[in-house]
This record gives C-alpha cells, sequence and structure tokens, in this order.
C-alpha cells in the first residue's frame, strides 16, 4: 500500500468511528425530533391549561402556560376611555401669558382684522378604571391636567360627563365620578404588596386612541423609581413629596394607556399604569405602574376628605448604597440614612437620630428610599408605624406616629369644596369667624389652583376672596357657580387677601 493509500485508509477509519460515537449518543436520530415544534388548539390549551393566579405563579419549575382570557374578560368592560377637553395655552404659556395678549383678548388682534382670537381648546386621551359600581374611577392626574371638560366612554358605545372629584399630583393620581352612575362594571383591588418579580400581568386600556387593548408580561421589578412625578421647570426640579416605587413590567405600554389597568391573572388591580421609559416616545421594553395599595389609599383619601392625607416622619433622607457607606464608614451597604430632622418631628420624638439607618418599616425590607416613601404614603397623619434601624452595627426598633407636614396628625377635611375644571380652581365656603374679622357678608376663598384659566391667564394666588364677579355680590359657592355659568367671555373678579389691605380685581375667560 502507497504512503497516500495508508493516509487514505486512515481517515474514512476515523469517520466511520465517529459516526458510531455519534449514533450511539442519538445523534442520527431526525432533525424534525431534535427541534420539535408543537401546536396547540387555542380552545383546548385554554381549557387545559389555564388556572387563576392565586400563588402568584411562583412555582419556578412550573411548564403551565397562562392564558389572559379570563382576565380580559373581566376587566375589559371597566377600563374606561377618557377624552380631556383642555384649555390650550398660547406660546407656551396660554390665556394672558402676556400683558400683550391679555390686550389682545379686549380689543382684538391687529393682525387678525380686529377680530378677538380666543385660545381654542385641544383634545387629549387617556385610560381610566372603574372601581365601584356607583360610577368612581381612578386614573392619573396627569391624563386630566388642566381640563375644561371630562367624557367617558364605557364599553364601546356608553359616553357619560365626568367630575372630578380630586387630585394627587405626588403619586400622579386622580379620582373622577359618573354622577348617578349605578351597575357599572368594575375592578376589584388585588394586594400589590404581594406581587412577586416574574408574576404574570396584562395591561388593560386605550393606546393610540384605540379601543380597549390587553398586553401581557411579566413583572420585571418592585420598588422603581424614575424620577418622573412631580417634574417643574421642564424637568429642573422635583416636588420632594412625590412618591415613586412603581412597579415595573415588560407588558407593552404606549401613549393612552396612561390611567389603565395592570391586572394579575385573577383580573384584579395591581397597579395604575403611569409612565415607560423611552427614548422615542413609544413603548421601548418597560413600563411602569403605581401600587395598588397607594392607588387604593389614594382613592380612598379623596372620596372621604375631598383631599390626600400625607403622613410623614420629619426626616430628610439619603439612600444609602456601597460608595455611601464608604464614605460615612456604615457597616450596611443598604437602607436610608436619616441625614436630618425636624425639630419636633415623629422620628425625633420616637428616639432616632442623624446618621441612623433605616432598614424595615412594618416588617417590610427598606432596601432604598421608594421602599421607605411607598410604605409611608400608603398611611394617614396619626397612623403609627415600626421602624427598624442601625445604629453603630446594633439593630433597634422604634414606634414612630405619623404627622403632617405641619407637624400635627389632625386629619384635614374640605368642607363644601368644589373643583371647578375649567377655571383649575378650588373654592371653600367662608367660616362665621373670617366674615366677621373682614366685616363682609359672604364670599369663597381660593383654596387651590391648579392648571387652568384662572392660572394661565392671571396672577391670583391661594387664599383669595372672592366677594363680587361679573358685578354681582358672591355669598357663597352656588353664588359664584351661577355666575360663571352665564358668563360667556371675560369675567372679572374682585375681592381681597386675608392679611393684605385693599381690594383686588381679576379677570379671565369664563366660557
Amino acid at each position: 500500500m502507497t504512503r497516500y493509500g495508508s493516509i487514505i485508509f486512515a481517515s474514512v477509519l476515523s469517520c466511520l468511528l465517529t459516526l458510531g460515537v455519534l449514533w450511539s449518543f442519538g445523534f442520527g436520530e431526525s432533525a424534525t425530533n431534535t427541534y420539535r415544534i408543537e401546536h396547540h388548539d387555542a380552545v383546548a390549551a385554554t381549557d387545559a391549561n389555564f388556572a387563576p393566579n392565586t400563588n402568584n405563579n411562583n412555582n419556578a419549575s412550573s411548564n403551565v402556560a397562562f392564558d389572559f382570557t379570563f382576565a380580559a374578560d373581566k376587566v375589559a368592560p371597566a377600563v374606561v376611555h377618557i377624552r380631556n377637553t383642555m384649555e390650550s395655552r398660547r406660546g407656551g404659556q396660554g390665556g394672558f401669558g402676556s400683558q400683550e395678549d391679555f390686550f389682545r383678548q379686549f380689543f382684538g388682534d391687529p393682525g387678525a382684522g380686529g377680530q378677538r382670537q380666543a385660545p381654542q381648546p385641544s383634545v387629549g386621551s387617556g385610560s381610566g378604571v372603574l372601581i365601584s359600581a356607583d360610577g368612581y374611577i381612578v386614573t392619573n392626574n396627569h391624563v386630566i391636567d388642566n381640563s375644561i371638560d371630562l367624557e367617558v366612554r364605557v364599553g364601546d358605545k356608553d359616553t357619560y360627563k365626568a367630575t372630578l372629584v380630586g387630585t394627587d399630583p405626588t403619586t400622579d393620581i386622580a379620582l373622577l365620578k359618573i354622577e348617578d352612575a349605578k351597575d357599572l362594571p368594575y375592578v376589584e383591588f388585588a394586594d400589590s404588596d404581594q406581587v412577586k418579580i416574574g408574576q404574570w400581568i396584562a395591561a388593560v386600556g386605550n393606546p393610540f386612541d384605540l379601543e380597549t387593548t390587553v398586553t401581557a408580561g411579566i413583572v420585571s421589578a418592585l420598588g422603581r423609581s424614575i424620577n418622573i412625578i412631580g417634574r417643574n421647570g421642564g424637568g429642573q426640579g422635583r416636588d420632594r413629596t412625590a412618591i415613586e416605587s412603581f412597579i415595573q413590567t415588560d407588558a407593552a405600554v404606549n401613549p393612552g394607556n396612561s390611567g389603565g389597568a395592570l391586572v394579575n391573572t385573577d383580573g384584579k388591580l395591581i397597579g395604575i399604569n403611569t409612565a415607560i421609559a423611552s427614548p422615542t416616545g413609544a413603548f421601548a421594553g418597560y413600563s411602569f405602574a403605581v401600587p395598588s395599595r397607594l392607588v387604593r389609599k389614594v382613592a380612598d383619601d379623596l372620596r372621604e376628605f375631598g383631599t390626600v392625607q400625607r403622613g410623614f416622619i420629619g426626616a430628610s433622607i439619603i439612600e444609602v448604597d456601597q460608595s455611601f457607606a464608604n464614605d460615612r464608614g456604615l457597616d450596611i451597604n443598604y437602607g436610608v440614612y436619616v441625614d436630618t430632622l425636624v425639630g419636633n418631628s415623629s422620628a425625633k420624638e420616637a428616639g432616632l437620630r442623624k446618621g441612623d439607618v433605616i432598614v424595615e418599616i412594618d416588617g417590610n425590607k427598606v432596601r432604598t428610599s421608594p421602599d421607605l416613601l411607598g410604605n409611608i404614603g400608603r398611611h394617614r397623619p396619626g397612623d403609627v408605624v415600626r421602624l427598624t434601624y442601625m445604629r453603630g452595627g446594633t439593630e433597634r426598633t422604634a414606634d414612630v406616629t405619623l404627622k403632617t407636614a405641619e407637624g400635627t396628625t389632625k386629619i384635614g377635611r374640605k368642607q363644601s369644596s368644589k373643583v371647578y375644571a375649567a377655571l383649575g380652581i378650588e373654592l371653600d365656603e367662608l367660616d362665621d369667624a373670617t366674615k366677621k374679622k373682614l366685616r363682609i357678608d359672604g364670599g369663597v376663598r381660593v383654596s387651590s389652583i391648579r392648571k387652568g384659566r384662572v392660572a394661565s391667564q392671571t396672577d391670583m394666588a391661594e387664599g383669595f376672596i372672592i366677594t363680587e364677579a361679573g358685578g354681582q355680590s358672591i355669598s357663597n359657592i352656588d353664588d359664584f357657580m351661577k355666575v360663571v355659568g352665564a358668563t360667556k367671555g371675560i369675567l372679572a373678579v374682585k375681592g381681597r387677601y386675608e392679611n393684605m389691605p385693599g381690594m383686588k380685581i381679576y379677570a379671565f375667560e369664563a366660557g
């Protein structure tokens, strides 16, 4: 045998031995068996594989494929489409944003042939969730912000006018009410504290002005903060009382989904969809929802008291990480560091000091600032929370009675207050003591100013007492509302501030 023949024989023998070994390990089977694709009948899969998410799908070894038909059928009828007619803004300011705008309203725009060019309203839309059979709806504050008129569509056809019960910008939650409603479909609350990372969820809303749309995914993270609530000046600064402890998911959420429902496979509400993380404005992989326990607390407060009851521990805090721990010489690299304490704060009265690191609240772990703020945000002034904290390597506990920002435990209740959406003001009746002090027979106090015609067209401040509107004396809220309703065009109001001398006049567009 030649040298080349020996080489060829050795090569063939090597190949045969290799094939024999591969065959013994099963590599000679059909490729269709190795990479098998299974097709399931949709109905059969639903019947065989669906199970309520009672245990939050915590069994990591389970191969059960979840199905959202039950949740969708239950939730979709109770997720409403909100149409918000808003006051338009001229040049980013709107209304009488400048002295020139003010005179143009009265004398017309010279560039428009002397015709008065009133700001035209704009229309936006979003979603909301019915939470009671008598018509209460939760949504995002930014969905109804600056509203003149709110229209709600339930299901495919039924349309109602909605009134604004109240808002909480610090959580981006608002409460609406369909008047004289009954027997409407609604979504039950679930306990968002039981939500687990990896749990199946569905988002239900009205993206891109489409009718009710359902998307699905899993919970990606808990206790997320993205610094979006309470931004001022185009993101330059933020309300320090804002609460962000979002549920993060990978369910597709797009413009129009805001205010919609995030539900588990039982069809129960675990959150209100609020924001997305995106460089384009469209869904790019992550969405964020306000947890249901916080939503329910805010809605209950607005319904019962007309305003949100916020409790505080009275401490300035800093989130602890490894870098911060190294700088401060801490032996713990997570939790919330107590930086300063208010003089009569709840935390100080309970024994906490500067330098303590809070690691638990009511038995729930505190690893980040959102963990602490989200738990405190679910309580009212006067409630007691138990804080666990580290001091000098020793674990301690303290029962802390929450207080208001003013340092009391008094619940604030708005009496006889109404929100007039177009004007963006909230009014309170005057008590007898104030009338006597100011030597007036009646009037209404502007207790709150939000985005609306008054804010955009005047420099009126909270506390202004209206005693005259449209040349008519104003004794109570009903008097004022009648004048506003009967006025087309500019309305002038006259009044004063309680602790300032002299009378003031403001003018704004009433309708």
